[in-house]
């Protein structure tokens, strides 16, 4: 006897969305750092985590900056962390995108303001971290159609495409006016589009992971690790 065809159909959609699962779950991610000098912090001591936004053609999300804030304050080696706003509320108008200083010699000349060097000693930070980068998506294949008739509405297609997600962070050291080290992180993964009947979007979460890895290698480098 030959097996009914919806349920041939229902079993293929099934395998399919199984497949593109496992698929979409194989995220790659790199991280390089550059170690340029010596780190360690104490209970006492805090550490900002803040994101480039003078280019012109795009700027680090502050949803990212928070998420590596917030993984930052947790797990093994878990740091003291400001959280972005409070502290450019707390710092303005010195650390706003226009005048936020570039070097740590920009540092060093407005840390000679008493109000700044106050501010600072206030939250008592050691380490500023600056993190710069995107998420590019590119390789756009594929596509999907969509009809509304008398049985029903209903979408038929696949489409796919690449997300990369590329971040550097220059972690400064505001005691020695020094750039201590610079930390690389890319992950990059294919995300997926099945229609049959309903979209059904798989998601390559590259910017998730590379969160999570370069939150994971600045608590060991600020620890000392």
């Amino acid at each position: 006897m030959n097996p009914n065809p919806i349920f041939k159909e229902g079993r293929f959609k099934f395998l399919l969305l199984m497949a593109l699962s496992f698929v979409v779950s194989c995220t790659s991610t790199t991280v390089d750092e550059f170690r340029q000098g010596e780190t360690g912090i104490s209970d006492d001591e805090t550490v900002v985590v803040l994101g480039r936004r003078q280019a012109s053609d795009y700027e680090t999300r502050s949803e990212f900056i928070e998420c590596v804030g917030d993984k930052m304050a947790r797990g093994d080696n878990a740091l003291n962390i400001i959280p972005e706003q409070e502290f450019i509320d707390a710092m303005f108008p010195w650390f706003e995108p226009r005048t936020a200083p570039l070097r740590t010699q920009d540092l060093a000349k407005l840390m000679s303001e008493d109000v700044v060097a106050d501010k600072m000693g206030e939250f008592g930070i050691r380490y500023i971290v600056w993190v710069d980068g995107f998420t590019e998506t590119s390789g756009r294949t594929g596509s999907i159609s969509c009809t509304v008739g008398p049985g029903g509405a209903g979408c038929f297609g696949f489409g796919t495409w690449e997300d990369d997600a590329n971040f550097d962070a220059r972690i400064w050291d505001v005691g020695s006016f020094t750039n201590v080290g610079t930390i690389n992180t890319d992950a990059s993964g294919q995300s997926y589009l099945p229609a049959l009947v309903i979209p059904i979007p798989l998601i390559a979460r590259v910017e998730a992971n590379a969160c999570s890895r370069l939150a994971d290698q600045l608590k060991g480098f600020v620890n000392g690790s």
